[in-house]
């Protein structure tokens, strides 16, 4: 029988596997696309580690600005691990052979790493491969996963995790490819399938599969769920694709301008100060745009080579030369399943969670930029062998294939039967709904509309369904699932942000302006009944 069955194949699930694998656990990793087309190679300005190569820095500053920037709410003995831990993490990767930009400064190992800086920061303290770091820290990851020989199982899609007497047995999963529905059993389960920043479909700098449907079936099966009222939106997407133009780009002496060709916001803020800046001046019915032109194409080209190549294709616009108009969009969910200091998900015994899809609550209510890639490699080393020695304890005996049988059914009635409502236009409406009502800046009578419009959805999810009735590679059924866990997801982000009457990061509501310690210095948290799920 399987020791670990890691669902997620970005890079909190390659690293909880590697670790796993060295521990000497049987691992496989199941993912629904492919490994290196993750939500880990967005990631691109860089990863935080106190290494002090460029200018003066400490791990307590880093856990300084950490919980500075979570604005209290955050588990400090667990940002303390993670920042600690950050130095040797990078070492790690290192020796994994990342391709770390380098300072010509003569020093070995990762002192000659070169470092810069991000929003929130009191020091020069990511570490960067140019403008591509979760793109090479990812392919490294997958070379090296290849290398120990780990097994994979891709376009997987995860229906629900097998849960007997609230303890995790595997999950069951559609085989994309040819349809069919499989149950893999295993000792222990790490969720690593990523967070959900797509339900805001449109406005978002993620792909579009990034629904959370590791956090709904952790939901449906019992779990809890916290902070999922909390999302960041990254000040800096290209206006008229949402496509991510990273921090990076402001670390190097990018400049915010508004259409008057004023600064308004000193760029090097946090990202929730930031984006409430930029929504500002829209508000005021000026348009904004970053302003890279002083860098110079030399530098542009050598250091965020990719943010060009995006300008260029997706916007026609040359940053060497033009301005960039922008717009703030969601980009990282704070919130997630619920987990405790190893990473166990409160609710369900022998399942792990770790990376965005997680709340190791080290991010608080807003992420300190450069942290997330630090978070997925440092815990996911953690997680691997914290889910490894949980095994060893646990009989082999496989899982009953009652839920099997019913997810074979609630498939099998999607082809069975004919939609009346296209879930596409309540998709676009969703994303549209959520920006405007639940976005940057809230307030309670919006957030009350969008959850009626969001309950009314659920009663028609009913009467939507598929048009295509193949079995192969079949899209239009991968993405109703999707559609069905970011309902579900919506209206509990949606609860949570009605529940907390106060300011803090990134959610802001109007008429409760200040952050309120002494009633919201908590956590939120869901879960449902085991009848509900």
């Amino acid at each position: 029988m399987l020791d670990i069955l890691i669902i997620g194949s970005g890079g909190a699930g390659l690293t909880s596997a590697l670790s796993a694998k060295e521990m000497g656990a049987s691992v496989l990793v199941v993912g629904k696309s492919l490994p290196t087309v993750s939500q880990t190679s967005m990631a691109q300005g860089g990863m935080n580690a106190s290494l002090g190569n460029v200018g003066k820095d400490a791990i307590a500053l880093h856990i300084k600005d950490t919980i500075k920037s979570a604005r209290g709410l955050c588990d400090e003995d667990m940002v303390g691990k993670m920042c600690g831990d950050a130095p040797k993490t990078i070492a790690w990767l290192e020796s994994l052979g990342v391709p770390f930009s380098r300072l010509d400064n003569g020093a070995l190992g990762i002192g000659s790493i070169a470092q810069r800086q991000m929003g929130g920061a009191s020091a020069k303290r990511a570490c960067y491969a140019q403008d591509y770091t979760g793109l090479k820290i990812l392919h490294t990851l997958y070379d090296t996963c290849l290398k120990h020989e780990i097994d994979f199982l891709d376009e997987h899609y995860l229906l629900n995790l097998v849960v007997e007497d609230a303890v995790a047995k595997g999950a069951i999963f559609l085989d994309i490819q040819s349809g069919k529905i499989k149950q893999i059993d295993a000792k222990s389960v790490i969720v690593a399938s990523g967070g959900y920043g797509a339900l805001y479909h449109g406005y978002s700098t993620n792909a579009y599969g990034v629904t959370g449907d590791g956090v709904a079936s952790v939901l449906r099966k019992g779990g809890a769920v916290s902070d999922m009222e909390f999302v960041q939106f990254h000040p800096t997407a290209l206006k008229g694709s949402s496509i991510l133009i990273s921090e990076s780009a402001r670390g190097e002496g990018g400049y915010l301008v508004n259409s008057e060709g004023e600064r308004f916001i000193n760029e090097l803020k946090p990202r929730d100060e930031v984006a409430r800046a930029i929504f500002a001046e829209f508000q005021d019915n000026k348009e904004v745009f970053l302003d890279l032109r002083h860098l110079g194409n030399e530098k542009l080209m050598a250091l965020l080579p990719q943010e060009v190549a995006l300008c260029k294709f997706h916007e026609n616009i040359d940053p060497a030369t033009q301005l960039i108009p922008i717009k703030s969009v969601a980009h990282y969910t704070m919130g997630g399943i619920d987990v405790n200091s190893q990473l166990k998900v409160k609710g369900i015994q022998g399942c792990f969670a770790v990376g965005e899809c997680a709340n190791a609550k080290v991010h608080g209510a807003n992420r300190l930029g450069g942290n997330s890639l630090l978070e997925i490699t440092a815990f996911g080393r953690l997680v691997g062998e914290n889910a490894y020695h949980y095994t060893l304890d646990i009989s082999d005996k496989k899982a009953e294939n009652t839920q099997l049988r019913l997810e074979q059914l609630r498939i099998a009635k999607l082809y069975n039967e004919e939609p009346s409502k296209n879930f596409y236009e309540y998709r676009e409406s969703l994303g549209k709904l959520l920006y405007e009502k639940v976005g940057i800046v809230r307030e309670n009578e919006n957030l009350h509309l969008a959850k009626e419009a969001v309950a009314m959805m659920e009663e028609f999810l009913k009467d939507m369904g598929i048009a295509d009735k193949s079995f192969d590679n079949n899209q239009n059924l991968v993405e109703f699932l999707e559609f069905s866990n970011a309902l579900l997801l919506s209206s509990v982000l949606i609860s949570s942000a009605i529940e907390r009457d106060e300011s803090r990061g990134a959610h802001y509501k109007l008429g409760f302006e200040m952050q309120d310690d002494v009633n919201f210095a908590r956590h939120s948290f869901f879960q449902m009944n085991r009848e509900e799920a």
